[in-house]
């Protein structure tokens, strides 16, 4: 068995766990056969800082000596460490769908803008143990990386490298998500990817295509373990909102820029069309998911293959008539002034960056406030401490108490909880051979392999980092 930075060609199929293992950030799954190497997501790290260190470990495989890349997404954690991997000598393409496309090229040259920042900060300040501290890539970097996209259609078989094929299959969770099946030829064996699954009734997307009869799957646990309570989330959201335009206070929502801003924003057009919460201003405040909307709005407006039919060339379906689309850096900051009550929709989802941190500094010591958290928070960030109750929150180099109402609503998440992961695997046409659980947290990996054992009778691993298992 060869190691991970050996780059001899195996002589049968493997599968290697190079991110995405025990954590559930970091994807990229790496493939090889005999004749030629495949890349499946290429994800950063993020939250806790001994994973996000490992950003800067050396890649254990040749970059170039990889011939293609699949991405299910465009999330930081499947798709941002992509630009450094073109930097270290990637030169082959990176097959996607035409929505990740569009997303992707936000998302990068975001990704690389903001790694600049905190690198100029970094220097500024002199709190790097570098000198001078440098940015992972850059933005250049982001939009050189971006020439290597080559989008594809759903359903369609693609063909990776001369012996390895790929299907992308909606997954229901942002704009342009997938599942990716790889066909091992001459064998003819198949390895599905779920990626990240979205949910059955996501307000937008088209739900998740029911995994085809492959012999192995890789499969998420973002929310193993773990029920959505679907019921009372758009209650909770109402009745927080309610309160706190009775106190004359803000509501601060950190939501990812691609997709929870657009969910967001759908849910509190809907409530205030049936006057189930004031009519209040709505203040997108985030320049990278004010793209992001335009890329939802045009793919709803063009009929999009996983936009839901009912919802095709519908009039704008996030503007509940206050919306303000805040751009400006000056335009965000006298949002800090505002007379009235208001909403307040900024990212990052998971307090980690970007605006919606002085949005937070503002409100958090103020008991008429309320933030609302609408996703899952990862280990390691701001959004977890709060979600946890944690009283005070360390930003910009202080600790900033926490008197406001914190409203921590899982069910908003498009991540597919523990009995619609199990029963979306479930739904395959025939069982696997091995069902790989990965890109979770060690106990919701844990718990939805003993799922799959039990409920299914099938066979389920949680790999390691660096595991390396056969395909054939």
């Amino acid at each position: 068995m060869t190691e991970p930075g050996d780059h001899t060609r195996p002589e049968r199929p493997t599968l290697t766990f190079l991110g995405g293992a025990g954590t559930v950030t970091g994807s990229r799954f790496l493939v090889e056969t005999p004749h030629s190497t495949v890349l499946v997501d290429c994800g950063m790290f993020q939250g806790l800082k001994e994973l996000r260190k490992r950003n800067w470990d050396d890649f254990p495989y040749d970059p170039a000596a990889i011939d293609a890349i699949a991405v299910t997404h465009a999330h930081v954690d499947h798709i941002a460490y992509l630009p450094r991997l073109v930097r270290l000598g990637f030169r082959g393409e990176v097959v996607c769908t035409q929505g990740t496309a569009d997303l992707a090229g936000i998302v990068l040259p975001d990704s690389g803008h903001l790694q600049e920042e905190e690198a100029n900060y970094a220097n500024r300040k002199g709190f790097s143990k570098h000198s001078p501290a440098l940015p992972l890539y850059t933005e250049a970097h982001a939009e050189a990386a971006l020439e290597h996209l080559r989008p594809t259609d759903y359903g369609r078989t693609t063909r990776l490298t001369d012996d390895i094929t790929a299907t992308f299959r909606p997954a229901g969770h942002i704009l342009g998500s997938s599942t990716i099946t790889l066909e091992l030829e001459p064998s003819g064996r198949t390895v599905l990817f779920s990626g990240d699954l979205g949910r059955p009734h996501h307000p937008l997307l088209q739900p998740p295509a029911p995994p085809d009869g492959a012999d192995i799957v890789v499969m998420e646990s973002t929310y193993g373990g773990r029920l959505h309570d679907d019921e009372g989330a758009i209650d909770q959201l109402a009745e927080a909102i309610r309160r706190t335009a009775a106190q004359g206070g803000t509501v601060v929502i950190p939501a990812f820029a691609v997709d929870r801003t657009e969910v967001v924003l759908f849910r509190l057009r809907e409530l205030m069309a049936s006057s189930t919460i004031p009519d209040l201003p709505v203040y997108a405040d985030s320049p990278m998911a004010l793209r992001a909307l335009a890329v939802y709005r045009r793919a709803i407006a063009d009929g999009s293959a996983d936009i839901r039919p009912e919802l095709h060339r519908v009039p704008d379906l996030f503007n509940a008539g206050q919306l303000h689309e805040i751009r400006d850096v000056e335009d965000s900051k006298a949002l800090a002034s505002l007379p009235h009550p208001a909403i307040i929709v900024s990212a990052s989802g998971m307090a980690t960056g970007g605006r919606v941190l002085h949005h937070l500094a503002r409100v958090l010591p103020d008991p008429r406030n309320t933030v609302v958290l609408v996703g899952f928070q990862a280990a390691g960030t701001r959004g977890r401490s709060l979600a946890e109750g944690n009283r005070e929150i360390k930003m910009f180099g202080n600790f900033v108490p926490v008197r406001a109402d914190v409203a921590n609503i899982r069910s908003f998440s498009v991540h597919a909880d523990h009995a619609e992961l199990l029963a979306w695997l479930g739904a395959a046409t025939r069982p696997p051979d091995s069902t790989l659980v990965v890109h979770g947290e060690s106990t919701g990996s844990e718990k939805l392999k003993a799922a799959v054992e039990s409920d299914l009778g099938w066979p389920a691993t949680v790999p390691a980092l660096n595991d390396r298992v056969p395909l054939d």
